[in-house]
């Protein structure tokens, strides 16, 4: 393990979900349990065994970290693991906070160039990498990504980076699908009271075909129900965004036309590539962060997401750091 001295950590709309509710689906929080799961910080101490990492050193941290090597770990899909360590999920603490400890192997040394910013934005990234690739997003794809939050805009960025050819998004709000615009959505669909199929053809007519692929970030039922729709037969419909438990969807329009219908739970081997994509400056991820305040703020910081305003809200952990 090692101890780091925490820097930036993102707030992300689960943890503003176990303030406000106290629960997402099975994960209840029971006890008084710490935030945070999108940090960077500095090493300050290292465990006798930690070989590649050392004091002083900046890291991004992985915030899912398996307990036992099980079927899922030796396959390479760890984060399937059930008995899987997971910051701020019930009942495992988060960091953010000043100090923290976690496992060496789950901190990824970050190059000079990559910002502890950018360190702590690769954990929704890698919710990007990782829906894209089960996606099978490939040079030429026509993709539609519903829902402009932040994870929409990091699916536009990433399916962007693996050579979608066109990109559409769609949002009810105008200043969200003007964001999707600055990462580089080729089209966007502002929803207003459409029908679900009525959305589904509005994406068809800006993108000129049925897009192969949807990558569904909302998971609001008529959002799921305009995913099935939109997508060509033979394509891949990937749902990234988490609802209420049941859903009514088309699944006979999905069936017949061969729509895949696949899941993601997080993502797995995602630090590497977003850490080599970041140093390389082949993405650019800055513009998601709107919002900075200090851990002192955190309820200021915290009130400002729930309100939905910005993208990104990130707080700094770190007194001494005068950094931007």
């Amino acid at each position: 393990e090692v101890l780091l001295r925490m820097h930036s950590v993102g707030i992300c709309g689960s943890d503003v979900h176990y303030w406000q509710h106290g629960r997402i689906g099975d994960f209840v929080v029971k006890d008084p349990m710490v935030l945070g799961h999108e940090a960077s910080g500095t090493v300050i101490k290292v465990g006798s065994g930690v070989t590649h990492l050392k004091p002083g050193d900046r890291v991004a941290i992985e915030p899912g970290v398996p307990r036992e090597m099980d079927e899922f770990c030796k396959t390479g899909r760890y984060n399937l693991s059930p008995t899987i360590f997971f910051c701020a999920t019930p009942p495992d603490d988060g960091n953010l906070c000043r100090y923290y400890k976690h496992s060496a192997s789950y901190c990824y040394k970050l190059p000079d160039n990559v910002t502890f910013e950018e360190g702590a934005l690769i954990e929704p990234l890698s919710v990007g990498i990782h829906a894209c690739k089960r996606a099978g997003v490939t040079l030429g794809s026509k993709v539609f990504v519903s829902g402009s939050g932040p994870i929409g805009l990091v699916n536009v960025i990433v399916a962007k980076m693996m050579g979608a050819a066109a990109v559409v998004v769609s949002d009810l709000s105008a200043s969200r699908l003007q964001k999707a615009k600055e990462v580089g959505a080729d089209f966007t669909v502002q929803v207003k009271n459409e029908t679900p199929q009525e959305v589904a053809s509005k994406v068809e007519s800006v993108l000129g075909c049925m897009p192969e692929i949807t990558v569904e970030c909302t998971g609001v039922q008529a959002c799921i129900q305009a995913g099935i729709y939109a997508t060509r037969s033979g394509g891949t419909l990937v749902l990234v965004g988490l609802g209420p438990e049941m859903v009514t969807v088309p699944i006979v329009n999905a069936a017949v036309r061969e729509v895949d219908i696949r899941g993601i739970f997080r993502y797995c081997n995602t630090w590497p590539v977003a850490i080599a994509l970041l140093a390389s400056k082949r993405i650019n991820i800055k513009p998601l962060v709107t919002h900075r305040f200090p851990l002192e703020k955190a309820l200021e910081a915290f009130e400002t997401t729930k309100r939905g305003e910005g993208v990104k809200v990130m707080l700094k952990c770190d007194p001494t750091d005068q950094s931007p």
